[in-house]
């Protein structure tokens, strides 16, 4: 997952991925020894280049913030799809777009049905990732052609979620 996060007055772009049951991680292109395992809901324990760290991530109307000892970090992560529109052509996808899941994780609710009418950046459903809550957006104006899951269901990163046309 590559994400664009504002920090310290400095965008950065932070690369994550599972793999063998650790966390791999880059920040600007330079590769960071990471290593997280949440020990309860929004606090975690990190080894980051063999120093360990407890941190408490806190959702707050302008992004995160992010508690580590005596010290509180604001934190923005900006959705890369949306970066793009702002800064690429037009911020609506054209034509029939398929949505799919940006991440695994389970899908909790279901803010619209098929058939619906919708509007660009209207939810169209909830999926819950590492205790987090995220609105899944429609990429356009159109109609709810088909929802491929239904609530409760665990889906994996790139599995079809629903279909605008």
């Amino acid at each position: 997952m590559k994400l664009e996060i504002h920090f310290g007055g400095r965008a950065r772009v932070v690369e994550l991925a599972q793999a063998d049951g650790r966390l791999a991680c880059s920040i600007d292109g330079k590769v960071i020894d990471a290593d997280a395992v949440e020990i309860s809901p929004g606090i975690y324990s990190l080894l980051i280049n063999g120093r360990s760290f407890e941190v408490r991530v806190d959702e707050h109307p302008d992004g995160l913030r992010i508690h580590t000892g005596h010290r509180e970090f604001p934190v923005k992560v900006v959705d890369p799809r949306a970066w793009r529109g702002k800064h690429g052509h037009s911020v609506e996808a054209e034509g029939r777009q398929q949505v799919h899941a940006p991440m695994p994780g389970k899908v909790v609710r279901l803010l619209v049905k098929q058939g619906e009418a919708v509007e660009a950046g209207k939810g169209l459903l909830v999926v819950e990732a590492m205790k987090m809550q995220n609105e899944i957006r429609a990429p356009k104006s159109g109609t709810v052609e088909r929802l491929h899951v239904g609530e409760g269901q665990a889906v994996n990163a790139g599995d079809l979620l629903a279909v605008i046309a």
